[in-house]
């Protein structure tokens, strides 16, 4: 059995004996970016889609940067838009395509910049247009509710999962946040929690209900000690186990208990950040109070949440529309 925090070792990308094959160049990149203190996620997301783009070129016999062409971009382009997935047979999304695409772009802005190349084949690569879409399912207060009774808080599993649930319900922070979390970052006095190293690598400090307050300080004195294995990180949230969390851990835990109370909708942790977001609008907040919440940078990912807040309109329209007409009015044969 593997020891604690094993992890298996990476596959070899490129061919790491030719110095200016692009395994070799890719490598420089990374350790470029973390002298740039880009943050652990973009790095591994980057070096993740760079590895595809790199097996694919390979598998055509291109082994270096200097052997890309604008051409060729292009045709990985087209490779990701008709590429079907082996589990389903489905597309990649549009987003997927883009998320492909960028550090594509990154990489060779650098290899440019740094004289590594002569010109720069991404330059001029246009990029798949993202639609703005609204969140699919947004949780209603009731159904809020019905999801967090779900926790059988009679076990010390059961006040965990409550407390994360609340945490999650209360701040509408991203899931990688809430993993983070130090039993420190929690001020119970003052009710806020701070978010360390958010996305973007950003701090902020945001408030956290009493009701969640109050059932994680349950967790973290009566459950906590029994889950701790020596020496304590100070992780606030464990397994039983003793270990942090993994993303597909949580989003699985949380994902449970979301089709435990057949609400007929979807989702895991980023549910509950739509629903805090829509609900706290729909009762009157400031939509930059909400970006400051969420640790959005810009205004307009915020505004996304004015569209599902659909209430407020509701009642203006009711009050102003000539055609309103109530039902009970209406009569058969009207």
């Amino acid at each position: 059995m593997p020891k604690r925090g094993y992890r298996k070792p990476k596959p070899v990308i490129g061919d790491p004996s030719d110095p200016r094959g692009m395994g070799v160049k890719l490598a420089e990149f990374l350790d470029w970016m973390r002298i740039k203190n880009f943050s652990d996620r973009t790095i591994g997301n980057r070096e993740l889609y760079l590895g595809y783009f790199i097996q694919w070129a390979e598998e055509r016999g291109i082994s270096r940067p200097a052997e890309v062409t604008k051409p060729i971009l292009e045709r990985y382009q087209r490779y990701l838009y008709h590429y079907r997935k082996p589990k389903d047979g489905k597309p990649l999304s549009f987003k997927s395509q883009y998320s492909r695409l960028v550090p594509v772009r990154a990489f060779f802005k650098w290899l440019t910049k740094y004289n590594h190349i002569l010109y720069n084949p991404a330059s001029e690569l246009e990029l798949p247009k993202l639609e703005k879409r609204l969140p699919k399912h947004v949780l209603t207060k009731a159904e809020a509710e019905q999801v967090l009774m779900q926790t059988n808080v009679s076990n010390p599993i059961g006040i965990r999962d409550r407390a994360i649930l609340e945490t999650l319900y209360s701040t509408g922070m991203r899931r990688m946040e809430l993993i983070g979390l130090n039993i420190y970052d929690l001020d119970t006095e003052r009710g806020t929690i701070m978010v360390r190293q958010g996305k973007g690598k950003k701090d902020r400090m945001i408030p956290i209900g009493e009701r969640a307050v109050a059932w994680t300080e349950k967790y973290l004195y009566e459950i906590r000690p029994s889950f701790v294995v020596a020496p304590d990180e100070g992780t606030l949230f464990l397994t039983a186990t003793g270990d942090p969390f993994t993303p597909n851990r949580l989003t699985q835990l949380v994902r449970a208990y979301v089709n435990a109370a057949d609400t007929g909708k979807k989702g895991a942790c980023h549910l509950f950040r739509h629903t805090m977001a829509t609900l706290m609008l729909e009762n009157g907040a400031d939509i930059r109070f909400i970006q400051q919440m969420l640790g959005h940078a810009d205004l307009s990912t915020t505004q996304i949440y004015t569209q599902v807040s659909i209430r407020q309109l509701k009642q203006i329209h009711q009050a102003t529309h000539p055609a309103r007409l109530k039902r009970e009015k209406l009569e058969v044969g009207d």
